[in-house]
Parts: C-alpha cells; structure tokens; sequence
C-alpha cells in the first residue's frame, strides 16, 4: 500500500472514531440518521454541486447505477445495524459487522476482482480481525452467555453482526468499483448517494413531525459533527481506494477501532482494559503488515 493511501486511511480511522462516539453519545435512531444526511446535504452542497456540474452531466447509466446502489446498501446496512443494536449487545454486533466487513470485501477483491495480495497482506487482514474482536471483548463476548436467554441474544448479536458485515462489504466493493474502474469522483459517490439515503430516511422524520422537532433539539449538535465530519473519513477511503487495493483498503480501515480504543473504549462501551489494547496493538500491526505487503 503506499504511504500516501496510508496516511489517507490512518486520518479517516480518527475521524471515524471521532463522529462514532459523537453518534453514540446522541443516543440516537434513524432519525438521527436523517438528520446527520440533511446536514450533510446543506453544509457539503457547494463543493458537491460544483463538483456535480462538471462531472454529472458525463455519466451514464453506470455511474447512476452505482450511485443508486450505493446509497441502497448504506441505507440497509444502517437499517440492520439498528435492529441488532435492539436485538442483542452492541458488544457483539459491532465488532463481528467490522470484522467480518472488511474480511468479506478484501476476499470479494482479491477473487472477483482480481486483485494480489501477498502472505504478509493476508497475515495483516487477519491481524485486524482479530483485533477488532479482542477490542470488543474476546472470549468474553462467548464466556458471558451462561443463560437461555443470553445464549439467544448471542445468536441474534452474531446473526445481525454477520448480515451487518455483508453489506459493509457490499457498499465497500460497489464504492471502490465505482471510484477505482468507474473513474468517478470519490466526493461524488458519497454526495449524490446521500440523496438517495434520504429518500428512505425522510419519512422516518415526517411521520411524526413534533416529535422529530423533540429529538431535533436534543441532538442537532452531534447531529452537526456526524453530518460535517463523517464524510470526511468515507472520502478519504475512497481516495486511498484509487491508489491502493480495495483488498488493502477495506481492513485497513478498522484502525478506527485502535482510535477508539486509544480514547478510552468510549465506541464500544465497557470492556478489559487488557485485551482493547492488545487488541489495538493487533489492528495497528496488522495494518502496517498491509502497508507492506
């Protein structure tokens, strides 16, 4: 991987780290979401539409197709990750969805699309694996469900976990698609897929416009973080998607957890000590073993 398309992903995993804990902190559900989009919508307009303007009227049916499927995925992987967020423990359901995402995406690239990656690269995507698990708890995730009940909101954690990592991985093989063979802009994709996000989320707000008004004023500022400073961190990933290989890219990513671990757990809650910074310590080797292999 070169330096420059690490220095992209090692910048967007802190500020993937950042806005995450503002989102946990909000507290909030889909219509947080919503409200983060349409802030997003407003404050990246100027660059979006003129960037827009030179670009848009070149694409073709490929590149609305990528967008709109883009903007799908996102959408879903956003809708399950809230449902096992409700279903089972955010300690079960993060991890395995960020572990298991860029696990699937790195093999999608490496098979489908033709991608190389070396025996140290392979190493280091198991590295972050490993350590995206050791940061979430390790054994403990298993050791703790000594109950029926327990048992049955592991099963559903690593249920919506898994399903929550397939479309991680779907919406990461579409975007790099479409910014590493489709040429388009990295600023783009991410834009005008946020319309489409909208188009679902909207009516989670309209439905109960009082109460949205309530939820406004609780959580507009974190809503303002995630909707400035989210896009950031996807953008940059998409620009190291173009010099680097998805299959690079897609684990590297997950140096976001070594952030959050570093800042005190706050993303993934209570945890040992211990084992979030071995696993920190797993996530950063494994990525410098993917800047060198």
């Amino acid at each position: 991987m070169p330096a420059s398309a690490l220095a992209l992903v090692v910048l967007a995993g802190f500020i993937h780290a950042c806005w995450n804990i503002a989102a946990k902190k909000a507290g909030g559900d889909v219509r947080f979401s919503c409200f983060s989009s349409l802030v997003m919508m407003v404050v990246w307009a100027p660059l979006g539409l003129w960037l827009g303007w030179q670009q848009v009227p070149d694409w073709g049916p490929l590149q609305w197709s990528l967008v709109g499927a883009s903007g799908i995925l996102h959408t879903v992987y956003f809708i399950v990750l809230l449902r096992g967020y409700r279903k089972a423990d955010l300690t079960v359901v993060y991890p395995l969805a960020r572990g298991s995402g860029p696990l699937l995406s790195s093999m999608v690239a490496i098979f489908f699309l033709g991608e190389q990656i070396s025996a140290l690269g392979f190493a280091g995507v198991m590295a972050v694996v490993a350590g995206v698990f050791l940061v979430a708890g390790g054994p403990a995730l298993v050791r703790n469900a000594h109950t029926s009940e327990q048992a049955i909101r592991l099963q559903k954690g690593m249920f919506y976990g898994l399903l929550t990592g397939v479309f991680i991985a779907s919406y990461t093989v579409v975007d790099g698609y479409a910014v590493k063979f489709a040429l388009m802009s990295p600023i783009l994709v991410d834009y005008f897929g946020n319309f489409v996000r909208l188009a679902f989320l909207i009516p989670s707000v309209v439905r109960n416009p009082s109460e949205a008004r309530s939820l406004w004023r609780s959580q507009w500022k974190y809503a303002v973080i995630v909707g400035v400073i989210s896009p950031i961190s996807y953008v940059l990933v998409l620009y190291a998607m173009q010099v680097a290989p998805l299959s690079h890219v897609a684990p590297a990513r997950e140096v976001s957890m070594l952030f959050a671990a570093l800042l005190g757990g706050h993303l993934l809650g209570e945890g040992d000590r211990v084992l979030r910074f071995l696993g920190a310590a797993c996530i950063g080797g494994g990525v410098m073993a993917l800047a060198l292999g």
